[in-house]
């Protein structure tokens, strides 16, 4: 089954332009997403979710009310939801492997419904710019044309991407908006930015840059987060990214180097340093080769907990 618009079937375009034109109402609901102010977003009751992952609660979660992510430049975040039990997955997607993560997200949604539930799946696209590389134009369209092939029917409400989220500066481009959250119980999703990024922030940081999957994070049954067991090769020619100025760093390591928010550099830097300590991380960072687990205490912050707790 395809991909709706207000309730009529998709011809997708070439461009997320043409698209909106056809279709004013997500022209309007881009616009206001894009004059949104930014929301800090506090560590209380959220979920962070890095690049390369996926977390999926429903408004059931005594836990988790928030989930969110940032820092997508080139990438888009993705929230699908089922409107009639609630159930919320949001993901960064970089174009590393959309064709199997579109899948992933529709059976992480679909396991929290019934087949005859009532409500529809609906689809929202946030992310990327008029990048040099064409990077955030190709991912808009992978994406598109992946959530179209799904079986089931997916009403896209949000498309706020590439050509529809940039902003033109002498002569560059940037994104508009970095980030976003949405909120599990009212289903509301708003421009948003976070301090805290954690738990575990260099781990899963070092598991995306040394080329992992995207993974889900969170058991919404246990409302725990689930960290690994995983595992790297030794990340080539470390010492010597290390030993690069911020410069090299950000045109070598980054999609869009002038793009990037101001933390980029100082944060591959950190990561870098983390996959060079931690070149094979079995063992020592999981062990017993068990999964780090966390959980929210009663002030709404992630907490270790032993396995078998």
């Amino acid at each position: 089954m395809p991909l709706l618009v207000d309730g009529r079937r998709v011809r997708l375009p070439r461009s997320a332009v043409e698209l909106v034109r056809a279709h004013p109402p997500l022209e309007e609901r881009a616009r206001l997403l894009r004059g949104q102010s930014v929301q800090q977003v506090g560590p209380q009751g959220l979920l962070y979710v890095q690049q390369r992952e996926l977390a999926v609660t429903s408004p059931k979660d005594g836990s988790v009310s928030i989930l969110g992510s940032d820092d997508a430049t080139t990438c888009h975040i993705v929230v699908l939801r089922h409107t009639g039990n609630g159930a919320t997955c949001l993901t960064h997607c970089d174009g590393s492997d959309t064709k199997a993560e579109v899948p992933l997200i529709m059976s992480s949604i679909k396991s929290f419904s019934e087949p005859a539930e009532c409500g529809r799946l609906e689809v929202h696209l946030v992310g990327g710019f008029s990048d040099d590389r064409q990077l955030s134009q190709k991912l808009t369209h992978q994406l598109l044309s992946e959530f179209d092939k799904q079986d089931d029917d997916i009403h896209l409400v949000t498309l706020c991407v590439t050509e529809l989220n940039d902003r033109e500066e002498n002569e560059n481009h940037f994104p508009i908006i970095y980030g976003i959250a949405v909120n599990i119980k009212t289903a509301e999703i708003y421009r948003a930015s976070f301090q805290d990024r954690g738990p575990e922030e260099q781990l899963r940081a070092a598991r995306a840059l040394a080329g992992g999957p995207m993974i889900s994070i969170y058991d919404a049954k246990t409302e725990q987060l689930r960290i690994g067991p995983c595992s790297w090769t030794p990340f080539p020619h470390v010492d010597f990214w290390l030993q690069q100025d911020d410069k090299q760093i950000l045109e070598s390591l980054s999609t869009s180097p002038l793009a990037e928010p101001p933390h980029f550099v100082e944060h591959i830097r950190s990561t870098l340093m983390f996959l060079k300590k931690f070149p094979s991380p079995e063992n020592i960072l999981f062990p017993g080769n068990k999964a780090l687990l966390y959980k929210k205490n009663k002030d709404g912050l992630w907490e270790k907990i032993s396995p078998g707790s």
